[in-house]
């Protein structure tokens, strides 16, 4: 149900600490030693917090050997805030009434697909659901860094058993190109994009 949806979408941002964790990453990305050391919190503390956003897929994170880097989930957090507007004012309420509405596609995929520790249930087998992992994963890459091929392998071994098949899905659908053996991020506007899939 939508409304639940909702509910649980506010429920993550209804922490001051939280929020301003949140305000922090909308200036850039940042480790939990920086974000601790900007809200004069112990580690922990921002750990938990940062773990219970990660969780309702407000924040996304990235790892660079023993350093945790977060960011915003920009698309999820305005969708849910569209979706909170659409349905007190809008026509949102009365068709949840009638039906039901669906949770954005990403989100649901995000939900659906991957578990709570980050790793992939299954690579979906929908081209858009495939589409939307295959983003999510090229969003946790650096731009500009050159991966060995068993670099990323190795990282990719985190996300799914069959990262051969992750990794050549990469290459197919232009998030990533190879020469050399040596893979690097694309520029995003070549990644084929789910929301060009009718």
């Amino acid at each position: 149900m939508q409304l639940d949806k909702i509910v649980n979408y506010h429920k993550a941002l209804a922490d001051p600490t939280r929020m301003r964790i949140l305000l922090l990453l909308a200036g850039e990305e940042m480790n939990g030693q920086a974000l601790a050391e900007k809200l004069n919190l112990s580690p922990p503390t921002v750990t938990h917090h940062a773990a219970k956003l990660r969780e309702a897929a407000l924040v996304k994170e990235r790892r660079d050997k023993n350093t945790v880097y977060f960011t915003l989930n920009e698309d999820f957090i305005r969708q849910n805030a569209e979706a909170s507007v659409n349905f007190i004012f809008g026509k949102g309420g009365r068709e949840m009434e009638k039906e039901g509405v669906q949770e954005p596609l990403a989100a649901s995929v995000m939900r659906n697909f991957f578990a709570k520790d980050g790793r992939l249930r299954q690579i979906p087998s929908q081209y858009k659901k495939k589409l939307i992992v295959l983003q999510h994963l090229a969003e946790q890459l650096e731009p500009g860094r050159k991966y060995s091929e068993r670099e990323l392998s190795d990282w990719m071994k985190n996300v799914h058993d069959d990262f051969a098949t992750l990794r050549r899905e990469m290459i197919m659908h232009q998030f990533m190109y190879r020469e050399n053996d040596i893979y690097e991020l694309n520029p995003r506007e070549m990644w084929s994009k789910w929301e060009d899939v009718r």
